[in-house]
């Protein structure tokens, strides 16, 4: 029998039909009896970082240390603490009454702060004619005629030659020492160079594309021109290679060998106004930023 066409029989036909067409059974509300269901998305957790009681009873409070290394005031150190802007080997410290060694490893806002007094970081104008050791065996003037007279036992971050001058960082920070002279690393060493003159053009795209040597190819990381005269340039060098004479090999095999060489930079550190055969310490600042050019 026909169902009246009613307006209660018009309602209930366009409900089933709306039913029909979504799936859902008659006369059971939404969700329930649908043979399609719709399965909840599995995230995998995320790998939590194991929880490590960085706390040393025979330890110096965090904020102490901090200020000490020149991070700022006890006060603004336990703020700093207090914010959660501090992490101990890896670990967010907030409470105030946390000890730590000095030997730990404290990143303060993602940088690095070196706590420990008995590190030595310095930088050193080398002279020419000195030869880059601590002792040297036939007797010539070496860096240790300049820096003996201190207790630490200090390593040189690379090597300079004889006949170049400039930056020499000395530090008896072991691993950092490494991780800045290993080109693994790319920590960017700048020169001065003086050369025979005038430079081509190309010459900067030739470096920066490669040049083929004896030990295999070579490529700066930047080049330009800082000063021109008749016959003569001075040019800026930079690049991350650590091999000897590496930029007086790779300039003579483009036709221009070096006249005069120093280095003026490592990494972050400049050697500004130091004057050949002086020292100085780095300042905090310059430390830290070492550490984060070589990724501690």
């Amino acid at each position: 029998m026909t169902p009246p066409k009613g307006r209660g029989g018009r309602r209930a036909g366009d409900r089933q039909q709306r039913q029909r067409g979504s799936g859902q059974q008659p006369g059971r509300p939404p969700g329930v009896g649908n043979t399609r269901r719709s399965q909840p998305t599995r995230t995998k957790p995320e790998p939590q970082r194991p929880v490590v009681d960085v706390h040393d009873p025979d330890g110096v409070r965090l904020q102490k240390l901090l200020a000490a290394a020149g991070v700022g005031s006890r006060r603004v150190c336990e703020d700093l603490i207090a914010q959660g802007r501090v992490e101990v080997d890896g670990q967010t410290v907030t409470e105030l009454g946390v000890r730590i060694r000095p030997t730990q490893v404290v990143h303060v806002d993602g940088e690095r702060v070196q706590l420990d007094e008995s590190r030595v970081y310095l930088a050193f104008n080398k002279p020419l004619n000195v030869v880059t050791s601590m002792s040297d065996e036939l007797g010539r003037v070496d860096i240790g005629d300049y820096v003996g007279a201190r207790k630490e036992r200090l390593f040189h971050v690379g090597r300079l030659d004889a006949d170049t001058e400039g930056l020499l960082l000395l530090t008896n920070d072991g691993d950092l020492a490494h991780r800045l002279q290993h080109p693994r690393y790319g920590v960017l060493k700048t020169y001065l160079a003086q050369i025979p003159g005038p430079v081509p053009r190309d010459l900067g795209r030739r470096l920066r594309e490669g040049v083929e040597l004896e030990d295999g190819p070579v490529s700066v990381d930047s080049f330009r021109v800082v000063d021109s005269q008749p016959g003569k340039a001075l040019v800026e060098v930079v690049l991350h290679e650590g091999r000897k004479h590496i930029v007086r090999r790779m300039l003579d095999a483009v036709g221009h060998p070096v006249i005069s060489l120093v280095r003026t930079e490592v990494g972050p550190v400049r050697l500004g106004d130091t004057k050949p055969g002086k020292w100085r310490a780095l300042t905090a600042a310059e430390v830290a930023a070492l550490y984060k050019a070589a990724g501690l």
